[in-house]
C-alpha cells in the first residue's frame, strides 16, 4: 500500500498520541481492565457484607447470658485468636449459614474489643 509522504507524519503523530494517551490513562487516569474492575468490585462487595454482618454478630454476642464473662475472655486472647474465639462461640454464624465467616468474626471481635459498642 502506498501512503502519500504528506500523510505519514500525521499517522505517526496519531499513533504516538494514542500510545501516550493509553499510558497516561492507565497510569494516572484511573483506567482499569475488565478483570481489575471485577476484582475491585468483589473486594468492595465483600467489605460491604462484612460491614453489614458485623453489627449482627456484636448484637448476638451481647445478648447471650454471660456476655460480660465472654468479653473478658475475648479480651484475654491475642488479636490473632479473637476472631477464632468469636467463630467458636457461634456468634459469627449467620442465620441460614452452616459455618461462620472468618472476616465477620474478626470484624466482630475488633468492634467488641475496641470499646466502641453501645450497651443494650
Amino acid at each position: 500500500m502506498d501512503i502519500p509522504s504528506e500523510v505519514k507524519p500525521a499517522l505517526w503523530g496519531a499513533t504516538g498520541g494514542a500510545v501516550a494517551l493509553a499510558i497516561l490513562g492507565f497510569s494516572w487516569g484511573g483506567w482499569v481492565t475488565g478483570g481489575t474492575a471485577e476484582t475491585m468490585a468483589k473486594q468492595r462487595a465483600s467489605t460491604a457484607v462484612v460491614a453489614a454482618l458485623a453489627p449482627i454478630c456484636v448484637d448476638r454476642f451481647q445478648r447471650q447470658a454471660d456476655s460480660a464473662a465472654s468479653l473478658v475472655e475475648l479480651k484475654k486472647a491475642n488479636s490473632w485468636q479473637q476472631g477464632a474465639y468469636v467463630e467458636k462461640g457461634g456468634w459469627a454464624t449467620m442465620p441460614g449459614s452452616s459455618s461462620a465467616d472468618s472476616a465477620v468474626a474478626k470484624a466482630c471481635a475488633d468492634v467488641l474489643t475496641s470499646g466502641k459498642i453501645v450497651a443494650n
